[in-house]
């Protein structure tokens, strides 16, 4: 791991179908916006330095993770991928064995799009799966159904990308503890390095979740599992990709030994991350210490039209303080509180450490004098205990 290096989100926001639950700036957009969007994001890549050196903050031109997120990225045509990645290393100098991620979509990529991914470098796959039972994916808007998958698999492995990350979620509509345990199953016997596994969310950005909240009809409302089930599910989960080799590493994640998203990692213990296109987050230091966050435009036409910064939010010592802990808990190694000591001053961590133990007394985390951690049940209330360090100023 380089401490020096930074990493690289780049947000493709094209679908060919948008799923119910999904709550993502991204759309079924005209392919024709395809080309004027990936020379939008080269124009940012080739501004960013310019713009981070105007605000004081460091970007390191050394850069060992890249990740392509979407939307769908794997339906960029393989010229358009050539483009984005030489805009990439027109800007930064990638390091020898770089994470290269992409998201694809199963049954969505296209043989020249596949060469051109390897061609470029991408030597990880997310593959946005969600189910290996065909019903479950067809009602919720997905295009594929467990064969395509099995078969895209092959082909990654093929063209020399064999990090593969597999995401299932729990709780879609019609989802019962058999048709659970048959898409687990499945995935275990794919031989993945890495899987996500995400509990639907109910919120209204996403079609689904705004019929949960209506109490309405559409989208096979009334056939998504209840809250408890859900936990159940995730719950299952967790025990039955241990038994697969697959070891929790965050609330969501599991993977084989030495196969955790490093790009991942990097959110979540606060190392520099700059992010283009399309509803991207970054967050850089200045050479003081001192952090920015800030999130681009989440409207196609005004992204394109040249608008940047949507939301920017300097963090005083004291908000990097409560980001150490909700985002450090997020992992199954926990919070380190002697390095908080050492960051941020005694006094800072001993506010935390009271909330630390009331929730130890109600079984949401863990401790041991060095280090705080998230119990079996506080990850299913991870929100809750979040809150709970939101709250300390």
């Amino acid at each position: 791991m380089n401490r020096d290096a930074v990493g690289i989100y780049i947000s493709v926001p094209f679908c060919r179908s948008k799923c119910t639950y999904c709550n993502f700036a991204s759309g079924v957009y005209p392919v024709r916006e395809q080309g004027r969007y990936v020379e939008r994001v080269a124009e940012e890549l080739r501004g960013a330095r310019a713009w981070a050196e105007q605000r004081g903050l460091e970007l390191a031109r050394v850069v060992d993770t890249v990740y392509l997120g979407g939307g769908t990225p794997s339906l960029l045509a393989p010229e358009l991928v050539g483009r984005l990645f030489a805009a990439v290393r027109a800007e930064f100098e990638l390091e020898a064995g770089a994470e290269i991620t992409v998201e694809c979509a199963p049954g969505q990529i296209g043989e020249a799009t596949l060469e051109a991914l390897a061609g470029a470098g991408v030597n990880r796959v997310s593959l946005g799966v969600q189910s290996f039972v065909d019903r479950e994916a067809a009602v919720s808007g997905r295009l594929h159904g467990r064969a395509v998958v099995v078969e895209d698999l092959r082909r990654l492995r093929a063209a020399g990308i064999a990090n593969i990350s597999v995401d299932l979620i729990a709780g879609l509509a019609g989802q019962t503890a058999g048709s659970w345990a048959e898409s687990l199953k499945v995935l275990a016997e794919t031989g993945v390095g890495h899987a996500s596994v995400y509990m639907l969310e109910v919120d209204e950005d996403s079609r689904l979740g705004r019929e949960l909240l209506a109490h309405g009809p559409r989208y096979y409302a009334e056939q998504v599992p209840a809250d408890d089930a859900i936990a159940e599910m995730y719950e299952r989960a967790r025990d039955r990709l241990a038994a697969a080799g697959l070891k929790q590493y965050e609330i969501s994640n599991f993977c084989r030994e030495g196969m955790e998203s490093r790009h991942n990692l990097r959110y979540w213990q606060r190392r520099p991350y700059l992010g283009v296109g399309l509803d991207a987050s970054s967050m850089l230091r200045t050479r003081d210490g001192r952090v920015l966050r800030w999130t681009t435009a989440d409207d196609l036409k005004a992204y394109a039209a040249g608008a940047e910064v949507a939301e920017m939010s300097w963090l005083t010592a004291a908000g990097q303080h409560e980001e150490a802990w909700f985002l450090g808990l997020r992992m199954n190694a926990g919070v380190d509180v002697r390095a908080l000591e050492r960051e941020f001053g005694e006094a800072l961590v001993a506010r935390a450490m009271e909330r630390v133990g009331a929730l130890a007394e109600a079984g949401l985390v863990a401790a041991d004098g060095e280090r705080v951690w998230l119990t079996a049940k506080g990850r299913l209330l991870s929100n809750e205990v979040f809150q709970e360090f939101l709250e300390m100023e």
